[in-house]
């Protein structure tokens, strides 16, 4: 017990010298009693001088690069999404493949360098998790390596030469965000009927921001109503908008969905509540954290199916002819405390098409 325990004193820096993030030390010391073998084999080949890729090699196992946009604290459902992909194509993190991850809490400009860091790994495949800007960091950083994305308007943004045939390194899945503002104000003004103007809140360094604004103001003009484009990057910028909100007395908000507001949906959603705001959101999750409502795909299934295509890749299928998934179902989710909260009184309408309510 007294050697074990020596073992996992020492096994940070080990896998730090092997070019492991601080949350890839987290997840292998979180998993350490339910794989001893497996963390004794990679603390002793580290010692021995053996990098990364050379260990994925050694034991026989693909070395898989997980690169995110978002943040590891509010992506756990996610990444065992993903991890159940895998699985359910025969490769088990530890056992039958290795995953290096890599985050760029939000900070978009970090994600070159992060792309870079697992190319120079060798990685098997890479998995450019958290939208349009992940995806276009891997497709800029290497053009032989498999990627498997989660981006919006993979044509347009040069990802794929076509969805059925994306003809090159690269493929995934379209979570077509740009099309859902429409949906989402409509589903704001029957819930607030009396809002003659509806905030919309982008991230102006997404390349998904403009078509999300550009479809915001279609629907807008068709519901008789005014955008109030707001814009945010940063923590800061999100306080500001809701003392704009306040100011201009604008009670309905819709949110682009975007891998930095998705790491900062606890603070968004708080602001919300607090100053009454009914807020339609992409994600469940926001719904989850006490948001009013949510209308867009799946995300963790999204995950999942990302895990599956990387599992493809590993066994021998090309990205070239894997077409991109596009979602078949989407999820319409209402927080019925927060609605109460807010007095408001959801239309029984909106309730009968709600796929979800929490009570």
């Amino acid at each position: 017990m007294a050697q074990s325990g020596h073992s996992l004193r020492y096994a940070p820096d080990l896998f730090q010298w092997a070019g492991l993030s601080g949350y890839d030390v987290r997840l292998a010391l979180g998993q350490a009693m339910k794989r001893r073998d497996f963390l004794k084999t990679i603390a002793g080949s580290v010692a021995a001088g053996w990098p990364l890729a050379a260990l994925a090699q050694q034991g026989a196992m693909p070395l898989i690069g997980f690169l995110s946009s978002r943040s590891p604290n509010e992506s756990t459902d996610l990444v065992a999404a993903f991890r159940k992909g895998l699985r359910q194509m025969g490769f088990i993190e530890g056992q039958s493949a290795v995953i290096a991850f890599r985050w760029a809490e939000g900070r978009y400009d970090r994600l070159a360098a992060l792309a870079s860091d697992l190319v120079d790994l060798h990685v098997t495949v890479l998995f450019a998790a958290g939208g349009s800007p992940t995806a276009l960091a891997a497709k800029a950083a290497t053009s032989n390596i498999p990627i498997v994305f989660l981006a919006s308007d993979p044509v347009n943004l040069g990802l794929v030469g076509s969805l059925n045939k994306p003809g090159g390194n690269a493929t995934g899945i379209s979570n077509v965000v740009t099309e859902l503002p429409g949906k989402s104000l409509g589903l704001l003004k029957q819930t607030v009927p009396a809002a003659e103007t509806i905030g919309y809140l982008v991230n102006p360094t997404n390349p998904t921001a403009k078509p999300s604004l550009k479809d915001a103001h279609r629907a807008a003009n068709t519901l008789g109503v005014r955008i109030h484009e707001l814009n945010a990057s940063t923590q800061t910028a999100l306080d500001e908008v809701f003392a704009i909100l306040v100011k201009h007395r604008i009670a309905a908000l819709g949110v682009q969905a975007d891998p930095f507001f998705d790491g900062q949906r606890d603070k968004i959603v708080e602001l919300s509540v607090k100053n009454r705001i009914a807020g339609c959101y992409p994600w469940r999750e926001y719904v989850s954290a006490g948001g009013l409502m949510s209308y867009g795909p799946n995300l963790a299934d999204q995950y999942r199916q990302a895990g599956i295509y990387a599992g493809r890749i590993l066994r021998g299928e090309s990205p070239a002819n894997l077409p991109v998934m596009e979602p078949t179902k989407f999820e319409f989710v209402i927080n019925l405390k927060t609605a109460k909260a807010f007095s408001l009184s959801i239309p029984p309408g909106i309730l009968s098409i709600a796929d979800d309510v929490i009570e």
